[in-house]
This record gives structure tokens, sequence and C-alpha cells, in this order.
């Protein structure tokens, strides 16, 4: 068994990651990403009786692994993953947990990552990750545990690459439509401006 943790701070608020997190594919940063569906999503309240909204998602990825690799477990090379998701805009926490539903017979993956309000300095995201990964039945266990937990590090790091990415496509699209209001106003004025003339 291998456990992979790490902490990262974004330069953001948290709305502004979360938001980000919420659209992050696809991205051309995680093309591992083939597909994703949403099979549930619901607003309840939790213990605390704050709305949460609730997310259920299926991720189908490719685990970028060998072709030798892909032998040794009879797998094509992907993998579907479950992910349930809690945001809750009252303590500014949103916590995803995923775990593998391909390759149970040989792979067990559970993830934890969390994005709260960084405790230092509230205008910025702290964003923390774990996983387990397990691997059984096949030789080279510890081997394989390394690969798959640097593949986990390096994705994690995509990811992360992947919301700045998002957070600056946003930024640039709230821009284009702040300059499309802009010019939109401007031209009404000179309609009503001209109108004016014409009736004097």
């Amino acid at each position: 068994m291998k456990i992979w943790t790490s902490e990262h701070t974004f330069g953001h608020p948290w709305e502004t990651v979360v938001s980000a997190a919420c659209q992050k594919y696809p991205n051309p940063l995680n093309p591992n990403v083939i597909g994703l569906d949403v099979i549930d999503r619901s607003l309840e309240r939790n213990t605390l009786g704050h709305h949460v909204l609730r997310s259920h998602r299926l991720m189908c990825t490719s685990w970028g692994a060998a072709k030798w690799m892909c032998r040794i477990f009879n797998s094509d090379g992907t993998c579907m993953v479950d992910e349930k998701s809690v945001v809750d805009p009252a303590s500014k926490t949103m916590t995803l947990t995923s775990r593998n539903l391909s390759l149970k017979n040989f792979l067990s993956f559970e993830e934890r990552i969390t994005y709260e309000i960084h405790p230092e300095d509230s205008s910025k995201t702290l964003l923390k990750q774990s996983a387990i990964i397990t691997v059984s039945g096949v030789p080279l266990t510890d081997y394989f545990e390394g690969v798959l937990a640097n593949n986990i590090s390096n994705n994690a790091g995509k990811g992360r690459q992947a919301i700045e990415w998002v957070i600056q496509k946003l930024k640039s699209e709230a821009h284009d439509l702040t300059r499309s209001a802009e010019n939109l106003s401007k031209n009404v004025d000179k309609m009503l401006e001209t109108r004016h003339h014409q009736e004097l």
C-alpha cells in the first residue's frame, strides 16, 4: 500500500478556485480524462444545517500505463472512476472523493481532495490531496504502486495548472463580456443622441 499526500496554495479566493474546479473538464492540460458524466446532483442540508451541493459523477480516464503493464492488468488502458463531491458555501469547503471502478481485482485507488480558505490568508485557497493505492494479485506490487503514485503526482500537477488555465479563461471571458456590454452601451447612447437631434 502507498499513501500519497500533497498541499498547494492558489493565489485566488475560494469562490474563484471552486468555480474553476467545477468547470475543470475538458481542458488541454488533462487529456487523460476521456469522458465525464453527471449521475446525480442535488441541493441538501448537511448535519450543520448548511445548504450543500452534492454531485455524483463518473469519469473515464486513460491511466497512461505502458502496454506491457496493460497486459499484466488485462486492461485496454482506460479506467472508470466514481467521484462524489460536496460544496459547502457556508463553511467555504469543497470536498471530492474518488475511487476506481475498473481493475478492482488488481487495484484499489481512493483519493480525497479538499479546497478550503487558506488559514493564514483568506484571499487564497488551500488545496489538500491524498490518495491510497493498493495493488494485489500481480507480481511486483511495490513497483506498480510506486508507478501509480508517480502518475497521481504528475496528474495532480497538471490538475493544478488546469485550474489556473480555467481561471484565466473565465477572466478573459468576463473581460470580453464587459467590453461587449460597454460597446453596446456606447452604441445605444449614440443612437439615442442621434434620435434626440433628429427630433429637435
